[in-house]
């Protein structure tokens, strides 16, 4: 079969995910237990202890979504009708459907053209007397500049919320991880994610007040230690107890998953060096793969040239900004002109696995060169 015809590892077979075994036994385990709802069983609770210790964090909050995990952090940030809260136009709806749940309004800041991340320079110049909170995506697993936005969040009284729905056991430029220098963090199971349940979410903290809203805004504000009683604004945003175990058995993997995908990135790295015209869209060090990126002079011409060798890519990743969707109010062309050029002109987003042999590395290389070769050609 030619090479063009034997499809790459995906998160949409088994090849391409770490499910096994251990899933099997841990959705039986449930089944026999008979308790599939997570308000009286033990596999969210231990998954919050698990997922805590591993990100060194006093708490975390299991719920049924990335999404919802998002919604629990800006709810326990105080956000709501008539607030403002800046983050990124490169990014799922996700990051933003919460905000606008709350009756807030998403400001916008640019990124920076290097990477796609948020430039912390136009994160504090949106910042107005209305901002209740900022949240940053860690875009493709590459860390945004942490540092820099929690100075900027701390010098304007400001929450940092970190979404990591991307960006597993990933690490900043001082090595610390993703997900511990802002006050909470969200982490996503969805099906494309490093390891997956399907669906489901977590939130870490370190504050126990905005700990004890989340755990209430994910179960109907209903504090279960004084009866049937709701003190405050709540959804029904629990996980379920299958979707907590599959995910158990997943995080006790999600470190070999980082590790194989570092490998395999780093073998990619080798084999672009001095591709002219070709980077990579951010920094390799501490990144955790979830896509691998490039910057490339003509990025939908790219990605039919890799299609049509087998090699699957996203030309800008996304098909316009989070603010040119109809459901996402204010947005007009221009406002964030770094985010516009990645996504329509510069950015190829070429989808990563775990699975990738130093074969499949090896193949989606000599695509790229040709690739490279053709657009040099004209």
């Amino acid at each position: 079969m030619p090479e063009r015809e034997t499809p790459l590892p995906t998160v949409l077979g088994p090849l391409g995910r770490t499910i096994g075994e251990e899933e099997r036994a841990a959705v039986l385990r449930v089944l026999d237990s008979a308790v599939l709802c997570s308000a009286f069983g033990t596999e969210a609770r231990s998954l919050e202890a698990e997922t805590a210790a591993l990100y060194g964090r006093p708490h975390a909050v299991a719920c049924s979504s990335g999404t919802a995990a998002l919604h629990l952090a800006v709810a326990a940030c105080g956000v709501g009708p008539g607030d403002e809260v800046v983050t990124t136009p490169v990014s799922d709806f996700g990051t933003v459907a919460p905000v606008l749940a709350q009756g807030a309004r998403p400001v916008f800041a640019d990124v920076r053209a290097e990477d796609g991340n948020l430039d912390p320079d136009a994160v504090e110049a949106a910042i107005t007397p209305r901002t209740k909170a900022v949240i940053a995506v860690h875009l493709f697993g590459g860390a945004a500049d942490v540092a820099r936005l929690r100075e900027v969040c701390d010098r304007h009284g400001l929450p940092l919320v970190e979404d990591c729905a991307q960006a597993w056991l990933g690490e900043d430029a001082s090595g610390r991880l993703l997900g511990t220098v802002g006050d909470v963090a969200c982490l996503s199971l969805q099906q494309f994610k490093h390891i997956t349940a399907g669906d489901g979410g977590l939130v870490v903290t370190g504050d126990p007040e905005r700990a004890r809203r989340m755990r209430l805004f994910m179960d109907k504000g209903w504090d279960r230690s004084e009866g049937r009683i709701h003190r405050e604004m709540g959804l029904n945003y629990r996980m379920p107890e299958l979707v907590a175990a599959v995910a158990r058995a997943q995080l006790r993997k999600v470190g070999g998953v980082v590790r194989a995908r570092r490998e395999a990135a780093g073998r990619l790295l080798a084999a672009l060096e001095g591709l002219d015209g070709v980077a990579l869209a951010g920094r390799p060090a501490g990144h955790a793969w979830w896509m691998f990126p490039l910057l490339v002079g003509d990025n939908a011409r790219w990605a039919k040239e890799l299609a049509a060798q087998g090699v699957p890519a996203l030309p800008g990743y996304l098909e316009r900004p989070l603010y040119a969707n109809p459901a996402v109010p204010g947005g007009r062309p221009g406002l964030c002109p770094r985010a516009e050029e990645l996504i329509g002109r510069t950015l190829l987003a070429l989808p990563w696995n775990e699975a990738y042999t130093p074969d499949h590395v090896d193949r989606i290389a000599r695509a790229l060169r040709r690739a490279h070769q053709r657009a040099a050609a004209g």
